[in-house]
């Protein structure tokens, strides 16, 4: 381990240097914007985002460069994710501009009729199968640490080298498609529309970034000329695994004795102090890229035409519960953030003013539009209300024990498997000769407030499927990845299995579902927008920001998606 800090070393200091001024060959000079960095602040809700750029209760604001960013920016207070609201449909959203009824993505681990099981078993239980070709047996669909070659390392790889990128994916643990001879389906090809960062990697510019597994270079999007050339769409892409056992980073606050629960840490994410090491090494190739290198600052390389990262640190100051440290997420149902949870926030708005106090170094903060976002919110903002429910006994259960027998092996709770997908949502695709409306009637039994044992909310099926999503089942009558039935349990209900959460995401509550939404450009004149709006907008409006055509993008043709209100024009400026 210590071996692999020492190649990593090359992120723990940023040096001054001439930015490398963009090769775009000449079709994507647009005047004003040649730049989009785009952030993601996973778990960042509007509320947050108004409680510390204004202060809590006449308290003192506690991020101000993003306050600083408003005021030269379009703040959008009803920016919604994607529904289910887990981290990969969120990311897809944002860079494909499509809803999973588009984009073919529903849950980093979800279920798809027509794929067939990995040829080798996956890090977190995914059983190996058979692929026949012609044959169509389905199987659980896992993109996150799962695939990794070994996801106990940071490069997913082993405890020496650099790191790892779309090289720590193990082909061997990814789904396989029987209709084009049982090959494994990467995570880019899973995704069904392109993304910007293809649109604008073919117009000629240079794409990047980093994110917190080596799946999701699916921000690539779907790849021509060859199933593993990542580089056709994404020129740089940085993936440090988040699930892997910590170790010691070459930052302040990184050490062992920086936490008290060190040896015993199992993720980034299982540590208030350490999820911030772990964001650390993002936001430095991040600020590599703005220098005018790659993000490890290994070669020179043009400043990015697109490029960004997701933070981490307030999705874990939200959720966790550390023993010996304290609980993160909030002191009441206005979003007040707890000690922790203010701690973390305060990290990624110091870390944003790095950004801009680096592109004003630079001389690009003029040209380079940021947008700052989230992938997904967390549920319950009032973390008083949180309940979990995944007990057997005769009390409480979930929507998956329920009907269970039904489930396929790999989602179901028997199975010895992955399990089933189920956060503070309940995705249940059945098994063929099963009957939906006889697995709804058994759940409907439990759903009365009387005899809530699983914390049913509302079910979705039949009708309520196909107004979200495509009809499920098997083409051409159907959609292989649409779940049969979708719980949304109600407020606070969560089906995680974890004693370290107070919160989590994935479902369809306001409190999943709101995030916060800036676009800022110092020649912008500060604007607050009350509309609804989409982080699905987020993909049109970059291409819109550099003089793309929208259209470029397969989901704005099928869907309509339109860029964001109130982004001004060149010549509104």
């Amino acid at each position: 381990m210590r071996t692999l800090v020492s190649a990593l070393g090359a992120l723990a200091g940023v040096a001054l240097a001439t930015s490398v001024a963009a090769d775009d060959g000449g079709r994507l000079h647009h005047e004003g914007i040649r730049h989009v960095l785009l952030v993601s602040i996973d778990g960042m809700h509007s509320v947050d985002f108004i409680n510390c750029a204004a202060g809590v209760d006449g308290g003192a604001p506690y991020c101000p460069n993003l306050a600083r960013l408003r005021a030269a920016g379009i703040n959008y207070l009803d920016g919604a994710t994607s529904k289910p609201s887990d981290s990969f449909p969120g990311l897809m959203a944002i860079v494909t501009g499509a809803t999973p009824r588009t984009m073919g993505v529903y849950y980093d681990v979800a279920f798809d009729r027509a794929l067939a099981p990995p040829a080798a078993a996956t890090g977190n239980g995914l059983a190996a199968g058979t692929c026949t070709p012609g044959v169509f047996n389905g199987t659980t669909t896992e993109y996150e640490e799962g695939i990794d070659r070994n996801q106990n390392f940071l490069n997913g790889i082993a405890a020496t080298g650099a790191d790892g990128g779309i090289g720590s994916i193990d082909p061997a643990k990814l789904p396989r498609d029987p209709a084009h001879g049982c090959a494994p389906v990467y995570p880019w090809n899973f995704i069904r529309v392109n993304t910007v960062f293809g649109v604008i990697h073919h117009a000629g510019g240079y794409t990047a970034w980093s994110d917190k597994h080596p799946a999701y270079a699916s921000v690539s999007g779907p790849t021509t000329s060859g199933p593993a050339n990542l580089a056709e769409n994404l020129d740089d892409f940085f993936s440090p695994e988040i699930n892997s056992i910590p170790v010691a980073l070459p930052f302040a606050g990184c050490t062992a004795a920086d936490d008290p629960n060190f040896t015993s840490l199992g993720a980034y994410t299982d540590s208030f102090a350490f999820i911030r090491c772990y964001d650390t090494l993002k936001v430095n190739g991040v600020l590599n890229q703005i220098d005018g290198f790659t993000h490890n600052r290994g070669a020179r390389a043009p400043v990015p035409t697109l490029f960004g990262m997701n933070f981490q640190a307030v999705s874990v100051g939200q959720k966790l519960i550390e023993p010996g440290v304290g609980s993160g997420g909030y002191l009441d149902a206005g979003g007040a953030p707890s000690p922790l949870l203010r701690q973390e926030i305060e990290y990624v708005d110091g870390a944003i003013g790095r950004f801009v106090a680096e592109l004003r170094r630079e001389g690009l903060a003029d040209s380079t539009l940021l947008i700052i976002t989230a992938k997904h919110g967390q549920s319950p903002v009032d973390s008083a209300r949180y309940t979990r429910i995944t007990s057997t006994g005769p009390v409480t259960t979930s929507p998956s024990r329920l009907i269970d027998a039904c489930l396929p092996d790999s989602e179901s709770n028997a199975g010895g498997q992955i399990g089933p997908t189920e956060d503070d949502v309940s995705l249940l695709w059945l098994k063929s000769g099963c009957s939906v409306a006889d697995a709804v009637a058994t759940l409907e039994t439990q759903s009365p407030a009387a005899a809530n044992i699983a914390g049913i909310g509302q079910v979705f099926w039949g009708a309520g499927i196909r107004q979200l999503f495509n009809a499920p089942g098997l083409p051409p009558g159907g959609d292989s990845r649409t779940p049969d039935i979708i719980i949304a349990p109600n407020v606070g209900v969560t089906y995680s299995r974890s004693t370290a959460k107070q919160a989590e995401h994935g479902g369809f509550a306001h409190d999943d579902t709101s995030v916060m939404l800036l676009l800022s450009n110092p020649r912008f004149e500060p604007r607050t927008v009350t509309t609804p709006v989409t982080t699905a907008q987020v993909a049109p409006t970059i291409l819109t920001a550099l003089g793309l055509a929208p259209a470029s993008l397969q989901a704005v043709q099928r869907e309509g998606t339109q860029a964001l209100p109130g982004v001004p024009r060149d010549d509104d400026r």
